[in-house]
């Protein structure tokens, strides 16, 4: 047993050494052989390996895995789709009436987006998910990953096009956009999934303030990393975004134990 939780908690040094590898080797057979094929696998493998390793690493804080692996893939790809079709759809739709969207507008669009996963979870699943907080969390986690991951295949596939096929910027897109991933939107919807979950577990008032106060601090803070960007804001956001996230998984942790004893 005492193996078993080594193994998960160190398991994402495993993803991220293959995950890179692989990366590696198609990036090379690409640049070799300029085969625009291996295009959409240079893409995804870029903009999947270090958020994946995130999800990894946050699942196994605990020493065990609070979510079984399928309910992880399908946040991971549903929460993503989902988020990033929703988000789309209401942010076109609100500069098509106003013209332009502040950076306050898309926060709020696409937090909320993220959340359609994990709310539809709860309400149609809820006696299975409803009893971890840490749970909860890395569902938000992954939710966030997958919907970073899309965006930043955008991104990557938008600056290709723009480059006339050079696959350097692509390649700088990946690698800034995948480096930050985990202190963005996987940060931000683990913390806003922390308060959800919170109410779900114990249901009141106070709890749905708290949600509602997480959902507030998560549009606040990627407010500040797209409307004042820069360095100094990535570094700080990150900082904080993680920082909160992980100390939401020590209390979890603390609370779900709490709970099986």
């Amino acid at each position: 047993m005492a193996a078993q939780q080594v193994v998960r908690r160190w398991a994402w040094i495993g993803t991220f050494v293959v995950g890179a590898a692989l990366y590696l080797l198609v990036l090379g057979v690409l640049t070799d052989t300029g085969n625009p094929n291996l295009f959409p696998t240079m893409i995804l493998l870029g903009a999947l390996v270090v958020p994946l390793t995130f999800v990894t690493f946050a699942a196994g804080r605990s020493g065990r895995w609070l979510i079984d692996g399928p309910t992880l893939g399908g946040s991971l790809l549903f929460g993503g789709v989902v988020g990033v079709v929703v988000a789309g759809l209401l942010e076109y739709d609100a500069m098509r009436e106003l013209g332009a969207l502040p950076m306050l507008g898309v926060g709020l669009i696409e937090e909320a987006a993220k959340l359609v996963v994990p709310a539809v979870l709860v309400l149609l699943f809820g006696h299975r998910y409803r009893h971890s907080i840490g749970g909860g969390i890395i569902i938000g986690v992954a939710v966030g990953t997958g919907f970073a991951v899309l965006e930043t295949m955008g991104y990557a596939f938008v600056a290709l096009l723009q480059s006339g096929g050079n696959v350097g910027a692509a390649e700088q897109t990946l690698f800034i956009r995948g480096l930050l991933s985990p202190a963005g939107h996987a940060a931000w919807t683990g913390l806003t999934c922390w308060g959800l979950w919170q109410f779900v577990v114990a249901p009141s008032g106070k709890r749905f303030l708290g949600f509602l106060g997480m959902y507030a601090l998560a549009v606040a803070l990627h407010t500040a990393w797209d409307g004042v960007g820069g360095r100094v804001t990535y570094a700080v956001v990150g900082v904080i975004s993680v920082g909160l996230l992980l100390i939401g998984l020590r209390l979890a942790q603390r609370a779900d134990k709490r709970v099986s004893t």
